[in-house]
């Protein structure tokens, strides 16, 4: 370990965590020692009498007791798995130039080169200890009578821990911004690889681990009673030991931070920049344009290649983001990868998982979608399949078209039965003071609406959940974290996606152009991570009914026009789906619904639906 004081600090915080880890050895020790104590004592002549006696028959059985739950405890510690974040695993086959870079970086840094690499949907990367025997390969069959026999016992040796790095990163950021964005990351190794620290970890790990095993549902009463006692232990040491811990990874961190500042130092201020703007562009990316694919059980294959494309277009948009777009011309870093399309695919069918909990592998229910067809197979499929909700949900309600209306008794579905319907009637109160029915779950949200448009809203949001309740989940293919992405499995590369990024947002570009690749038809092997509550991350909160009526009205609004007026569904790579009339993006759509459902006034939307040519008096076709 080097001179740094982060790095000195860590360690004396690491050797109080094992000071805390040996007083809990001595404590469940005293008692046996104790009883050795007195046992010896009767053995000799020296401590006898009746006195003595009772002593020793009352603390014998406690001392054995002692040792009996101490060595249980030390047994669940030992054998729980360590939590480990879901990851796509590169093999170095897959990815050489990568591996070298960073054996370089750890060479220039002097520390220890990480042990493995690893990819994660998410804009951040850090290392993670691995060595636990649950996360290493099983051990090689053998035939031999006896295993392992005329052999030394296995000793383990130490392991650099693996380095985890976000794919947004390798997408978006140049060869030498990640070397820069790493080398703070890599440097890390060198303080892991210190004796006391590498067992300090170990040591929470195992405890953090066992809470987890005595908090698991599903158990048995005497297990569960068993595993509580166990649980109670390992909170207390936990507790006891976590200021330290805190501490002790501080000073790994300033450790490595110090160590990293000669290496690629100015160039390290840059790349910070273009980690604050990768986040932004990948938490849009999947909050406006992945998750109503998800929702629609489809998976944007090629998340990653997005993410270029949305931020080039938010330098477009964003004058003080002009300076961006320039580096697009040097080498990027997915091209350290052998084939970045498989990486992509794999990376954005774990961001599903993660971020929506959909399952582990494609099905009827659950297929991937390329960038050039998500348009046709996502926006269009969307708004109609909303539209036919809506109007659904009106016929339940027995709406018909007003007498003199605008809507023409055709019996179709038609955008004028959904204006008449939510246009203010005079004399009707406003709903936070009606009180002809109960007011719908969402009355906070629904108030200062019209009675119609908060009666719809609630009946939607019934609907809808019936429909979530009744859905039948495809079920997942594996536990698995992602399909695999070493060498043998094809697939074309997407660095034209990062080097050529589209280039009018409204006509969904692609940014790959090929289409998505297959998963490999073997079943990946089991995952180390538990997939039970997933999604471990959702990405925004349930809508609320006024956000439902918005969303199902637009859809209609947007049937309508493609319908009539011959517009088409297009992908906005900062907004999601958007609709696209004479080749442009339609605007001020939004307050004007926002209108029609809080004020029932359809006076604003009706004109925008003339100015374009909208016809809403004809019927539309339903998903």
């Amino acid at each position: 370990m080097g001179v740094e004081a982060g790095a000195q600090a860590a360690r004396a915080r690491a050797l109080v965590v094992l000071r805390i880890r040996s007083r809990a050895l001595a404590v469940a020790l005293l008692p046996a020692a104790v009883a050795v104590i007195l046992l010896a004592g009767a053995a000799t002549g020296r401590l006898t009498g009746p006195g003595w006696d009772a002593v020793r028959w009352i603390l014998t059985p406690v001392a054995v007791l002692v040792l009996l739950a101490a060595a249980g405890v030390a047994l669940v510690v030992a054998r729980a798995r360590p939590a480990m974040s879901p990851t796509i695993p590169i093999a170095e086959e897959s990815a050489p130039d990568l591996y070298r870079m960073v054996r370089d970086l750890a060479d220039r840094l002097d520390v220890p080169a990480p042990s493995a690499i690893a990819l994660t949907p998410d804009c951040d990367s850090w290392l993670e200890d691995r060595t636990h025997r649950a996360h290493g390969p099983p051990p090689a069959e053998e035939h031999d009578d006896i295993a392992g026999g005329g052999r030394h016992p296995h000793r383990r040796q130490p392991v650099a821990p693996v380095l985890v790095i976000g794919s947004p990163f390798l997408w978006w950021m140049r060869v030498g911004e990640l070397r820069a964005v790493l080398a703070p990351v890599v440097a890390g190794t060198g303080p892991s690889a210190h004796p006391d620290i590498a067992a300090a970890r170990r040591f929470v790990r195992g405890l953090d681990a066992a809470v987890a095993v005595a908090s698991a549902p599903d158990r048995r009463s005497v297990s569960r009673a068993v595993l509580a006692g166990v649980g109670w232990v390992a909170r207390l040491l936990l507790r006891s030991c976590r200021v330290h811990v805190a501490e002790m990874e501080r000073g790994v961190a300033a450790a490595a931070a110090e160590r990293a500042q000669a290496v690629d130092y100015g160039l390290r201020i840059v790349a910070q920049e273009q980690v604050g703007l990768a986040y932004a562009g990948w938490d849009r990316l999947l909050t406006r344009v992945a998750l109503p694919a998800w929702r629609m059980g489809r998976w944007p294959s090629r998340l990653d290649a997005g993410v270029v494309a949305a931020l080039t277009e938010l330098s477009r948009r964003d004058r003080l983001a002009e300076g961006f777009a320039s580096r697009l011309g040097e080498r990027p870093a997915c091209d350290l990868l052998e084939e970045p399309g498989a990486v992509d695919e794999a990376a954005s069918l774990l961001a599903a998982r993660l971020f929506h909990g959909g399952p582990a592998g494609p099905g009827p229910d659950w297929s991937p979608v390329g960038w050039s067809d998500y348009p046709e197979e996502v926006v269009d499929r969307k708004w109609r399949i909303d539209a036919a909700r809506l109007h659904r949900v009106l016929d339940d309600m027995g709406v018909r078209p007003a007498p003199g209306s605008t809507a023409p008794n055709t019996g179709g579905p038609t955008l004028s039965r959904v204006l008449d319907h939510l246009t203010d009637q005079a004399g009707e109160p406003p709903f936070a003071t009606r009180s002809p029915e109960p007011p719908p779950d969402d009355e906070e949200d629904l108030a200062g609406t019209t009675p119609r448009s908060a009666t719809l809203a609630a009946r939607l949001s019934a609907e809808l959940s019936r429909e979530e309740a009744t859905a039948t989940p495809g079920p997942p293919t594996a536990a698995t974290s992602a399909p695999a992405t070493s060498a043998t499995t094809p697939s074309t590369t997407a660095t034209s996606a990062t080097t050529h990024p589209a280039t009018t947002p409204a006509t969904a570009p692609t940014p790959a152009a090929v289409p998505p690749t297959s998963p490999p038809a073997t079943p990946p092997p089991a995952a180390l991570w538990d997939d039970r509550t997933l999604p471990l991350s959702p990405l925004q909160p349930p809508r609320t009914a006024r956000e439902l009526l918005a969303d199902h009205l637009t859809a209609m609004i947007c049937c309508a026009a493609m319908d009539t007026a011959g517009a088409t569904p297009g992908l906005d790579w900062l907004d999601g789906p958007t609709l696209l009339h004479n080749g442009e993006r339609t605007a001020d759509l939004a307050p004007k619904v926002l209108t029609l459902i809080e004020d029932g006034d359809s006076t604003p939307l009706r004109a925008w639906l003339a100015e374009l040519g909208i016809r809403p008096e004809k019927p539309v076709r339903l998903g």
